[in-house]
């Protein structure tokens, strides 16, 4: 699945003016309602054009198609006509074919006191309706607070942030604090790869323009990295057009490793498409959280549910242990073996064992604790532990005690 994100729209021919200009008559007058925005209406040849660049962008290979409004300076709501909903109504549905809506804010001095991206009411039910917002900053100001501002969770989050390439020199100097903040917040930058062709969309091109862009180009790859970048054609002559593997090839020349150009038509627009459908939902969350609240029931019948045996009582436990204790002793017995006795306590309330000797006596290994690991096994076996005898140890000091005398 490949993208082509900003395929420009012409102006229509009911609507003269260009968008984001206000007239003076309009100055102070409250926003226009649906009914008296002007009627957009794109002329025979218009369409006709547009039905034949998407034609020969689905040949290429393109599966979804953003179309690109651009408003110059600011969004102002008193004279701001969506002209992409008509637009698709009137043009031809293609089978597993995708439009898109764009819109494109060209920020300049102007825009620093306002561009309409404000957290109001009345601004926010204008772009609803789009599926992509994009700034197209040119100055060190309006690049600073396309990055750091408008890229924050909100209805009105920007998604694309579009360098001018074709100019004699970057208007602004590519902070890495600046770039690092804008990906971090899901926003990606774009090139327009129409400059490094004929030098600019719908010009004749030259060649100042086209080292202007690999110049420009080259310096926003080698800040970003080759992430967080995606590409797409801005052009209005259909020459200009190229492949998805083509563009790829071309990036490359900028210092692009190969799986990162491929991804900046396949991968990073898809993302970008994913993180564009946040805007309608609160601070860039996909979905409303769930709570799956457990089933009311004991413990021992949801171990009787799942399968598994019940615990039994301490007491059951301790029987089921001397059960197996003298079926155990009687197999020993049967084998001819004299098995060790119970543990009994003593006065002081620890435990005593003994071990019969071969010759039929008992001989105390000692007394054990509850935690003593060597205690009896519940299945009646004597761990084997090496005691030496208190009465032989008595002796054997008692005899050198005498040698020593005499």
């Amino acid at each position: 699945m490949y993208f082509d994100l900003n395929v420009p729209v012409p102006i229509p021919a009911s609507l003269p003016r260009k968008q984001g200009q206000a007239s003076k008559k309009n100055k102070g007058k409250q926003p226009a309602t649906q009914a008296q925005q002007p009627k957009v209406v794109f002329s025979t040849v218009q369409l006709a054009r547009l039905e034949a660049r998407i034609d020969l962008l689905v040949r290429l290979g393109y599966t979804v198609v953003a179309f690109n409004q651009t408003v110059l300076s600011k969004v102002d709501p008193r004279n701001h006509v969506n002209v992409l909903d008509p637009l698709l109504s009137q043009l031809g549905k293609r089978e597993g074919i995708l439009y898109l809506k764009r819109l494109t804010i060209e920020l300049d001095e102007d825009s620093e006191k306002g561009n309409g991206l404000v957290q109001s009411t009345g601004n926010i039910s204008l772009f609803t309706s789009y599926d992509i917002l994009a700034l197209k900053p040119t100055t060190q100001t309006n690049l600073s607070s396309t990055c750091l501002t408008h890229t924050q969770p909100s209805p009105l989050t920007t998604h694309i942030i579009s360098i001018p390439l074709t100019e004699p020199r970057l208007p602004f100097r590519l902070k890495h604090t600046l770039v690092r903040t804008a990906i971090k917040n899901g926003a990606v930058f774009e090139i327009n790869y129409a400059g490094a062709l004929l030098g600019g969309a719908g010009e004749g091109g030259g060649d100042e323009e086209r080292r202007n862009w690999w110049a420009a180009a080259r310096e926003l790859v080698r800040v970003i990295k080759g992430k967080g970048l995606i590409v797409s054609s801005g052009v209005d002559n259909d020459q200009l057009l190229r492949a998805p593997r083509d563009i790829g090839n071309l990036i490359t020349l900028l210092g692009i490793a190969q799986n990162l150009a491929h991804d900046a038509a396949t991968l990073t627009p898809k993302s970008l498409l994913l993180r564009a459908q946040t805007r309608k939902t609160y601070r860039a969350i996909l979905s409303e959280p769930t709570l799956i609240m457990p089933d009311r029931q004991t413990p021992r019948t949801a171990l009787e549910a799942s399968g598994s045996p019940a615990p039994t009582s301490l007491s059951t436990n301790t029987e089921a242990r001397d059960v197996s204790q003298d079926a155990n002793d009687k197999a020993l017995e049967n084998n001819g073996i004299t098995p060790a006795e119970t543990p009994k306590k003593s006065d002081t309330g620890a435990e005593k064992t003994y071990r019969t000797r071969s010759n039929g006596k008992k001989r105390t290994i000692g007394d054990l604790d509850e935690n003593d690991a060597t205690a009896p096994a519940a299945n009646g076996e004597v761990p084997p532990i090496d005691v030496v005898d208190k009465n032989k140890k008595k002796k054997r000091r008692a005899k050198a005690a005498e040698s020593g005398a005499s």
